[in-house]
């Protein structure tokens, strides 16, 4: 008989590992299983579904299981699985649909549950309309309740929440934000995230309002058990239509009880560069697994769907045989609120204290062309550097102008260890359609260099 790997998951890691094992290995029996009816989809797109800048769900589901069914790779839907035993090579499967339950064997076990969202202990969360999102049927409710409503409630601030702001402003509806954190967008220092926030009320006067150091303690309903309230721990009582939970996301490994496989931070899947477990015979990827930071040189858990396509692509190799090493993360991150572009590359100066750095930092306003140009666009950055060693150690950018492109200029220089005095002096492309005559990054570089060198 041939090799069987068996795969859980279908997200966006299960899948790729799936894909990319077919063409290295055309021989091996390759069976995924998922408890969802969808599978191989862009979780990341529904927000934009939901803004109906993509106007069909379907545009986000990149294959079928018909597709698969095609690369001989068999696709079983609504099978959840709730046990792996790593001792006698098998996993125990939940047939959602006739409440079946039987054994898998496997030679090799491909563990890419993702993330499951993290639900608040807050009273009556059964009220209906409270949303959480994170498939393609969550994007698909979420977007008839805001067809039909006026109001919204959006609890956590992070990324999800934010491009979920802009869709309901964008359809019209006034929106509260709140988070119970001192600031929005906690990945960034404090200061970046006032701008964030003063950028987005200001934006949308009376029609956005942001909560922080708020807790929501209780949601209350009306007679037919819909979500009418929304109360915090300090009184406020905000009335909505619906509510979205954007509370965070938590490895999905609860089923992992008892396999004797090592678990890291938040029980996320501890993996070696290869996707390895601590079973010889599993591997794991995607947003099930911990993640090495490259530049603290410490493991962390960053859900990224950028991440689990490159790990997924990786341990199908070493699976057939061959070679890949994923070193790790730069939790290089990325969004936007309309026009206004938010992101990050490596640690904050908040966050470098913490590691033990000796952290220096500018902050650079400016325009991303010749100030001549037509349609300039404004942007800050604020790029942060060790002391001791003379490296960089992460960037944010926010604005209105080309910030992703300077952003990415940081990362090689964050992977090398470029000195300061090097990135001073490297030769960007200049013209004036594309960055002034010393781009901004290079202004901050200059900045902290004079700062850590008087």
């Amino acid at each position: 008989m041939p090799e069987k790997i068996v795969i859980i998951g279908g997200g966006a890691a299960g899948p790729k590992t799936a894909a990319k094992l077919r063409r290295e290995r055309p021989d091996v029996q390759i069976d995924l299983y998922t408890q969802e009816d969808i599978i191989s989809y862009s979780a990341c797109g529904l927000p934009y579904y939901i803004e109906d800048v993509i106007k069909n769900h379907e545009t986000l589901i990149l294959r079928t299981p018909d597709d698969f069914e095609k690369q001989n790779i068999h696709v079983h839907t609504k099978q959840k699985c709730l046990k792996v035993n790593t001792e006698e090579q098998f996993v125990t499967i939940h047939d959602l649909t006739s409440n079946n339950k039987y054994d898998v064997h496997y030679n090799i076990l491909v563990i890419a549950t993702g993330a499951k969202p993290l639900i608040p202990d807050i009273d009556n969360l059964h009220l209906k309309n409270i949303f959480t999102l994170r498939t393609v049927q969550d994007g698909i409710n979420i977007k008839q309740k805001m067809l039909q409503s006026k109001r919204a409630v959006l609890l956590g601030g992070g990324y999800i929440s934010i491009e979920l702001l802009e869709a309901f402003v964008h359809n019209n509806l006034h929106v509260t934000l709140i988070e119970k954190n001192p600031h929005i967008l906690k990945m960034f220092d404090e200061d970046f995230a006032e701008r964030i926030t003063d950028y987005i009320i200001g934006r949308n006067p009376g029609q956005v309002s942001i909560l922080t150091n708020e807790r929501v303690i209780r949601f209350e309903g009306n007679e037919n058990n819909e979500v009418t309230k929304v109360v915090t721990d300090s009184g406020k009582v905000i009335e909505t239509d619906f509510v979205v939970l954007g509370t965070g996301v938590r490895p999905n490994t609860d089923f992992l009880e008892g396999s004797n496989i090592k678990l890291g931070i938040n029980n996320s899947i501890k993996v070696d560069k290869t996707l390895r477990t601590s079973k010889y015979d599993v591997y794991a990827v995607g947003d099930c697994t911990d993640n090495f930071n490259l530049v603290t040189n410490k493991y962390t858990w960053v859900p990224m769907g950028s991440t689990a396509n490159k790990e997924g692509r990786c341990a199908a190799i070493n699976i057939a045989g061959g070679h890949c090493l994923f070193d790790g993360i730069l939790n290089s991150t990325i969004t936007k609120y309309f026009d206004f572009t938010i992101s990050i590359i490596g640690i904050s100066y908040a966050d470098a204290l913490k590691f033990g750095f000796q952290p220096e930092y500018a902050i650079v306003t400016k325009r991303d062309k010749a100030g001549y140009m037509p349609e300039t666009g404004t942007m800050t950055l604020k790029l942060i550097a060790d002391k001791n060693s003379n490296t960089i150690l992460g960037i944010q950018g926010i604005g209105e102008g080309e910030v992703n492109q300077r952003i990415n200029t940081i990362i090689p220089a964050i992977l090398s260890k470029t000195k300061l005095e090097s990135l001073i002096n490297m030769d960007l492309p200049y013209s004036p359609p594309y960055s002034p005559a010393i781009d901004p990054v290079l202004n901050a570089a200059q900045i902290i260099y004079q700062k850590i060198n008087g």
